[in-house]
């Protein structure tokens, strides 16, 4: 109830407090790759670190420089992580990779993926349901948009409001074959076929996932709305917004 509580007051600040007596969770950024020079992970990563380490929830935000870091004992120690790659072809510890992110969500951990994170994995067909969405996705050109909040009874998106972004309005839609819950959505430009998921949710097993396609660039990241929505997903994940 206290803890309910307050994330209740809490609804609009922008930050994610970590509610009294509870031990603050453990944040990995996994980053280092891009199949593209359009993505600039070495800029996109620092950001996320910046969003997350604002919203004080976490003890620990650390940046890993290399997507084989998953494949580590080391990475089954944090709590929730944070996908900031796409890899076009496996990576060198591929099947190590692959087992520990099964073995991270069976835990009870949570996931993010923030924009091209979303296709992180294409030769690896599990990975879309884990994400809840397709691999293979199209935008509207770079600009500005309104993110409509859909969901205003679950922890993400509580007693937040519509908000204008900067950034690359992803359109292809094609879910999982996993039951996903969409938080928010946009209207694209470009596609006449309605509104399009920027935010949604997914049960993978034990494992809590919270997927954005928000956040192509710093700019973007740091915009108020696309901020408060990453910290509060991503400390959802980590099982401390409920």
């Amino acid at each position: 109830m206290k803890a309910r509580l307050l994330a209740l007051l809490l609804v609009g600040t922008g930050f994610v407090v970590t509610p009294s007596g509870q031990a603050k969770p453990r944040a990995v950024i996994v980053t280092g790759e891009d199949t593209c020079v359009c993505h600039v992970w070495k800029e996109t990563s620092v950001a996320i670190k910046e969003v997350l380490d604002a919203g004080s929830a976490f003890s620990t935000v650390q940046i890993e420089n290399d997507p084989n870091f998953i494949g580590t004992d080391a990475f089954l120690g944090f709590d929730v992580a944070v996908i900031d790659f796409r890899n076009a072809k496996p990576l060198a510890n591929d099947a190590a990779v692959q087992a520990n992110l099964l073995k991270f969500l069976e835990a009870g951990k949570g996931l993010v993926t923030t924009h091209w994170a979303n296709g992180a994995f294409p030769y690896w067909n599990e990975y879309t349901n884990i994400v809840g969405r397709s691999q293979v996705s199209r935008h509207d050109k770079r600009g500005p948009f309104t993110v409509r909040i859909l969901d205003q009874n679950h922890p993400v998106t509580r007693g937040m409001k519509d908000f204008e972004t900067d950034d690359e309005l992803y359109w292809d839609n094609k879910m999982g074959y996993r039951p996903t819950t969409t938080l928010a959505a946009a209207r694209s430009n470009m596609h006449t076929n309605g509104e399009f998921s920027q935010a949604l949710v997914v049960q993978y097993g034990n494992g809590r996932v919270f997927n954005t396609p928000l956040g192509h660039d710093a700019k973007a990241l740091h915009m108020p709305g696309t901020s408060e929505l990453l910290r509060r997903g991503t400390a959802w994940a980590a099982g401390i917004l409920k």
